[in-house]
């Protein structure tokens, strides 16, 4: 059952309808766009599917990139939802992928720390969690990050088609308890599955109620 009601749903499915389109990358700080409207960003690592659900969110198949390659992402990419943009979405780059060299490891932990750090309109992140494996030490580092930053955030399963309904369950049950433990979480976790549209809606919902 969902937590928001069927307004709150129709409202978000409408926005979403309307116009989206991609704004910029931003692989600096100081090609950031103007703080001029609100900011939701999606933050996971390497293949937890955030493009896919980003596309899904969307429903648009080519809105962000998907790749099987771990870290292709390194740049901010920013999304303009309505028109005039209402707020956007921001797409960041993969953490965790083990092959990336050092250098490009550090550039991201600079961008993506800094970013969340000083940028006054972002309002929320989204931190993906794949439901096969609940949360790792690379999921706890940004969420120690988003912690000390004082940046609010929920915690999102994804590829929840993937796992038994038990065992989905029982890690949604253990991600909330950890969740429970970080001053700048949502005790709220969200379930999804971007292949099968599960929680797409809902997600749609807490997007639009982070914007407040």
């Amino acid at each position: 059952m969902s937590v928001y009601d069927e307004e709150a749903l129709e409202i978000a499915r409408r926005l979403f309808a309307g116009p989206i389109g991609f704004l910029k990358s931003a692989p600096d700080l100081k090609f950031l766009p103007d703080p001029d409207v609100p900011e939701v960003a999606f933050a996971g690592r390497s293949n937890v599917g955030k493009s896919s659900l980003l596309n899904a969110l969307a429903n648009r198949n080519g809105l962000a990139r998907t790749s099987n390659t771990p870290g292709r992402t390194q740049e901010l990419n920013f999304f303009d939802i309505g028109e005039p943009p209402v707020f956007r979405l921001v797409d960041m780059p993969g953490y965790g992928f083990a092959k990336a060299p050092k250098d490009m490891v550090r550039k991201w932990r600079f961008l993506v720390n800094d970013f969340l750090r000083g940028r006054a309109v972002l309002k929320r992140t989204l931190v993906l969690i794949d439901s096969r494996h609940g949360i790792k030490d690379v999921d706890r580092d940004i969420m120690k990050m988003l912690d000390e930053a004082a940046v609010s955030y929920r915690l999102v399963l994804t590829k929840a088609d993937k796992v038994k309904a038990s065992d989905l369950a029982a890690t949604k049950a253990s991600v909330a308890a950890e969740a429970r433990t970080h001053v700048a979480a949502h005790p709220d976790i969200l379930v999804t599955s971007s292949e099968k549209g599960m929680g797409i809606a809902e997600l749609r919902a807490a997007v639009l109620e982070a914007i407040g």
